[in-house]
């Protein structure tokens, strides 16, 4: 742009197209072409014009050939594609093959599940579980209740190392030791967030019941108890025990494999995430008294949860990535 520039200020001097070109060390052509298309467009003709360019190496029909081979089953000893993968087979450049996922928001090394209930009832129990979340009844308690089955007391040491990029992690070592295992029984009060937890050795019908007649002991006698539960087989054939509390308590259930509409279900992500996730325990003492500890962290500031789940649909899943893609 600076020798345009200085061939359109010589030329406007006066000076002649060849004086120009041997002042400026340039060509006569140059300074004709520049001096014509100022003369025709002005500043804006001093601009390149739009070129074609070195034809794609890998272009919209390369990206067809990635989608399409994604479809197909991969190699003898693989259970995916993966990049590199993809590139020998395509004998192409692995990056081309990365550009293209990246551009397409393909991720193959990512994986997700979904839990889509069969139950023909689905839609009335679901509905039943949601309505007292959203609008419960009055003078009535609502319970979400559930056990954490077998959780280990594993010993591990863990710390923190800088990887060589320079990166500070948490670390924790490959080996450990297993000291037993606990069975936490809890209820969490939808209305408050309140959490009454119990452990145990076992997950017996007879620990469940013991672990409700403590709960309902420790609540107002004048409200009615409705309970929301899955479909465990402690949790069935307890009429006899529903007897003894004269209709006062009611069982709510879950739609089958829709466990996850049950709220105490989020409680025990966070105790998992932030209180037993690598952690280090030498026996099973310990690992109840840190389950104590996050139950009473939850119970000083209790918070309830905000019903907010997505409507699952079959038609959110694809077969193929190109149903996806295109």
């Amino acid at each position: 742009m600076v020798e345009r520039a200085r061939i359109i200020l010589a030329c406007l001097e006066g000076k002649e197209i060849q004086q120009v070109a041997k002042d400026l060390d340039s060509s006569i052509p140059t300074v004709s072409k520049w001096r014509k298309r100022f003369g025709q467009q002005g500043l804006s003709g001093l601009r390149d014009e739009p070129r074609s360019g070195k034809p794609p190496t890998y272009n919209v029909a390369f990206r067809d050939r990635v989608l399409a081979l994604l479809e197909q089953p991969p190699p003898a000893g693989l259970s995916h594609w993966d990049g590199p993968t993809v590139a020998t087979t395509l004998k192409a450049s692995v990056h081309a093959v990365w550009r293209v996922l990246r551009k397409e928001g393909i991720y193959l090394q990512r994986l997700r599940t979904w839990c889509v209930s069969t139950d023909p009832e689905f839609a009335p129990k679901a509905a039943e579980v949601v309505g007292l979340y959203l609008n419960p009844p009055l003078n009535a308690l609502v319970l979400s209740v559930d056990e954490k089955p077998s959780i280990q007391a594993i010993q591990r040491p863990s710390g923190y190392v800088e990887t060589n990029t320079g990166a500070v992690v948490r670390a924790m070592k490959s080996t450990y030791k297993r000291n037993g295992t606990l069975n936490l029984f809890a209820a969490l009060e939808i209305a408050s967030g309140h959490i009454h937890a119990q452990m145990t050795e076992q997950k017996k019908r007879q620990d469940f019941r013991q672990f409700l007649d403590a709960v309902i002991a420790e609540l107002p006698t004048d409200k009615e108890i409705h309970v929301i539960l899955d479909n465990y087989c402690t949790h069935k054939r307890n009429e006899d025990w529903l007897a003894k509390y004269e209709g006062r308590v009611q069982f709510h259930f879950t739609p089958t494999s829709a466990s996850w509409l049950n709220q105490v279900e989020i409680w025990f992500g966070l105790l998992t995430r932030k209180s037993l996730r690598g952690a280090s325990f030498a026996n099973k003492d310990q690992l109840r008294t840190a389950i104590q500890a996050f139950v009473t962290r939850t119970n000083d500031h209790p918070k309830p949860f905000h019903w907010r789940k997505r409507e699952v649909k079959g038609s959110q899943l694809r077969n193929t990535i190109v149903n996806l893609c295109n």
